[in-house]
C-alpha cells in the first residue's frame, strides 16, 4: 500500500504477462502514457484515447516504483512499465469521493458520505453509519458534527460520532427490560454483539436473543413480542415468529391464501371481454 497517488508521465514500454488458461501470454505496448499507482496498489496505464486503460492490475499483492520503473505482481500476473523518457513524476494526496454532507468542525475539509461512512477530505476522520441512517441537516450541540436519523424501535436523531452520542445508549434507555423472554420469562436486555440484540438476562442458561430490526415498534405481536414497522412491511422482533404468520393467514380470503401459496394472483375464468 502507498500513501497518496503516484503519477508518472513519459515515453514508456508496458509489458503485461499472465498465465491465464495455463498458457503464458505477454502483451507489449509503447507510447506516451500516464501511469497511476493508487493507494490500494491499483496500477493504471492510460494513453491518449478514451477512458479505458491500455493496461492495468487491480489491487496487486505488491508494487515497486524505482528509477522510472513500475513493477506490479499479483500471483502469476505481472505488469511492468519501463520509462524511456520521463516528462514528470509526482505524488499527490487522494481521498474517497462522496456526497458532501457538511463542513468538518476540526479542519477546513469537507465531510462526504461514501461506502457506509462519512469521511473528512481534510483530516481523514471517519465516522461509521447505521445502514438506514439519513443526514438530517442539523448539527450536534456538543461537537458541531452533522446529526443523523436512524430507527431501532424508535426514530432517534443522533450525533454522527458514536463516541459523542451512542445509539446503543438510546436504544438501551428505551427498551432494556421492556420485553419478556418467550422461552423462560426473563427480561430481554439490550446488548451489542456485532449488531444490537435483545437477549435474555439469563444467558448463558437461556440463549434466546433477537436482532433488533431497522424500524419502529407499532404494536404487539400475538406471540407477545413487539411488532416492528420496517421498510419491507411489519414483522415481529422474532423473525421466525409463527404466530404472526398464522394471524396474517387467518385474515386472508380463500383466493388470497391460494394466491400466496402459488406465488401469484389467481386468474378468474371467463372471456377477455367479460367486464
Amino acid at each position: 500500500m502507498h500513501d497518496g497517488t503516484h503519477v508518472m508521465a513519459g515515453d514508456c514500454t508496458t509489458m503485461f504477462d499472465t498465465a491465464g488458461g495455463q498458457a503464458q501470454r505477454t502483451r507489449e505496448q509503447r507510447g506516451e502514457v500516464i501511469v497511476i499507482v493508487k493507494p490500494d496498489n491499483t496500477v493504471l496505464v492510460h494513453d491518449a484515447d478514451g477512458y479505458q486503460p491500455v493496461a492495468w492490475l487491480t489491487r496487486p499483492e505488491s508494487v515497486q516504483i524505482e528509477d522510472g520503473t513500475v513493477v506490479a505482481r499479483d500471483g502469476e500476473d505481472l505488469l511492468r512499465v519501463v520509462t524511456h523518457e520521463e516528462h514528470g513524476s509526482a505524488r499527490y494526496p487522494v481521498s474517497e469521493a462522496g456526497v458532501p454532507v457538511g463542513d468538518c468542525p476540526d479542519c477546513a475539509g469537507t465531510l462526504v458520505r461514501s461506502g457506509g461512512a462519512v469521511r473528512c477530505t481534510g483530516c481523514r476522520e471517519r465516522y461509521g453509519l447505521p445502514s438506514d441512517a439519513t443526514i438530517t441537516g442539523g448539527r450536534c450541540r456538543d461537537c458541531r458534527l452533522p446529526t443523523i436519523r436512524t430507527e431501532r424501535g424508535q426514530a432517534f436523531e443522533l450525533c454522527l460520532d458514536r463516541a459523542c452520542d451512542s445509539l446503543d445508549d438510546h436504544v438501551t434507555a428505551a427498551f432494556d427490560r421492556e420485553w419478556d423472554c418467550p422461552d423462560c420469562g426473563g427480561d430481554l436486555r439490550i446488548v451489542r454483539k456485532g449488531g444490537l440484540f435483545a437477549g435474555c438476562e439469563h444467558h448463558p442458561d437461556c440463549e434466546t436473543a433477537f436482532a433488533i430490526p431497522t424500524g419502529v415498534v407499532v404494536d404487539t405481536c400475538p406471540c407477545g413480542l413487539p411488532l416492528f414497522e420496517t421498510a419491507s412491511g411489519s414483522r415481529c422482533l422474532d423473525a421466525t415468529c409463527e404466530a404472526r404468520r398464522k394471524r396474517e393467514s387467518a385474515g386472508l380470503s380463500e383466493d388470497e391464501r391460494r394466491s400466496r401459496e402459488s406465488g401469484g394472483p389467481r386468474k378468474r375464468a371467463g372471456n377477455v371481454s367479460d367486464p
